[in-house]
């Protein structure tokens, strides 16, 4: 059997592609945005600050938390997200690496 696509790159290139492309939708941006402003919330919460439907929303929370963005607990019938400051510090280092380099490289570039 062949090598799929991904197996041709490095595990964090495709850990940050994954995060990259749950980040990829406004709803989850502002998801994060919400979870980043309140200690812990259940879905309900969420959908009350989306103008989405639960089911929608529902669909990009289990995006978030299977890209490791967001983690969530079941308490009852409600589960609690929260974000995974683990995954953003990963982010940050990733993006804190490349500004980096990029500051020692050649200010002529293009």
């Amino acid at each position: 059997m062949g090598a799929t696509k991904t197996d041709h790159f490095t595990d964090q290139q495709n850990n940050i592609a994954i995060i990259a492309k749950a980040l990829g939708h406004p709803a989850r941006i502002a998801i994060m945005e919400y979870l980043s402003k309140v200690d812990a919330c259940i879905c309900g919460d969420i959908v009350n600050e989306l103008p989405l439907a639960q089911p929608t929303v529902s669909q990009h929370l289990k995006e978030l938390k299977n890209a490791g963005l967001i983690k969530g607990n079941i308490e009852g019938n409600a589960i609690c997200y929260c974000i995974d400051e683990k995954t953003l510090e990963q982010i940050k280092n990733y993006f804190t690496t490349i500004s980096i380099k990029l500051e020692k490289k050649n200010k002529n570039c293009c």
